[in-house]
């Protein structure tokens, strides 16, 4: 089955974003070629952009402390394992430490290094970092795979709290979705929504269909369109019956 995600909200967008970048980075820091370490800083150039605002810091910050309090309120339960709830709390407790210990902008010591500037500045540009534009670069890739892993590894650091942190919200986000069986009839499916009750629409298809869902939706109703890809690569609706599973993640 191939997995299909649609945000309901920004902040669920931003996560999926940050997740994304953080996924391509470990791919590819775990790879040796200079080629695959050039694309791992051009991610953390991405990172630096999508995951150093304050505003950022303070939804995650709020989210883990709104989900430490609803676990917690668990404590005493006979349903619940006391063993995972604490677990699970103290997850959310190193997670918020991590997070909440850095004083201003994650990111910065990548914005006040001169050599990792002048890259980002250089990455912008066609083919804008050839041994004679940045010789000291062409230098470093020249270096052995582990140096070279160790450097990218060591300026990665300060985003590992907001990996931690998105990575455990999303998987909370995601357990509270039950997958349902459903049906597109004639290529199309809708559903109406409690109003803000739901975050994320999980939408899985079977490859072998070969269709492409188009989703769209609000807090209020949800849209799915079955397409077919043509010669040309051009999504075209489809008015056949498409069975798909679906989870709306609360």
């Amino acid at each position: 089955m191939i997995l299909y995600e649609h945000p309901f909200n920004e902040r669920v967008r931003t996560y999926l974003r940050l997740e994304h970048l953080f996924q391509r980075f470990e791919e590819l820091t775990s790879r040796d070629h200079p080629v695959d370490n050039h694309f791992a800083l051009t991610t953390l150039f991405e990172l630096v952009e999508a995951g150093g605002r304050t505003d950022l810091k303070s939804d995650v910050l709020k989210d883990l402390e709104r989900h430490k309090q609803q676990f917690s309120a668990l404590r005493g339960n006979p349903s619940v394992s006391e063993t995972a709830l604490q677990q699970l709390l103290d997850s959310i407790d190193h997670c918020f430490t991590g997070l909440n210990g850095p004083v201003g902008k994650i990111g910065q010591n990548i914005i006040d290094n001169e050599w990792l500037s002048a890259l980002r500045n250089r990455v912008a540009i066609p083919g804008g970092t050839c041994c004679f534009d940045l010789p000291a670069y062409h230098a470093w890739q020249q270096l052995s795979p582990d140096v070279r892993r160790a450097d990218i590894l060591r300026w990665f650091e300060v985003f590992q709290p907001m990996k931690d942190s998105v990575n455990l919200l999303l998987s909370l986000m995601r357990d509270t979705g039950t997958t349902q069986k459903m049906m597109a009839m004639g290529g199309q499916f809708q559903q109406s929504l409690a109003q803000g009750k739901f975050q994320l629409m999980r939408v899985a298809i079977d490859p072998a269909l070969g269709f492409i869902p188009e989703i769209s939706g609000n807090r209020l109703m949800i849209w799915v369109r079955m397409m077919r890809q043509d010669g040309d690569g051009r999504l075209q609706h489809s008015t056949d019956d498409v069975p798909f599973e679906m989870a709306l993640c609360v």
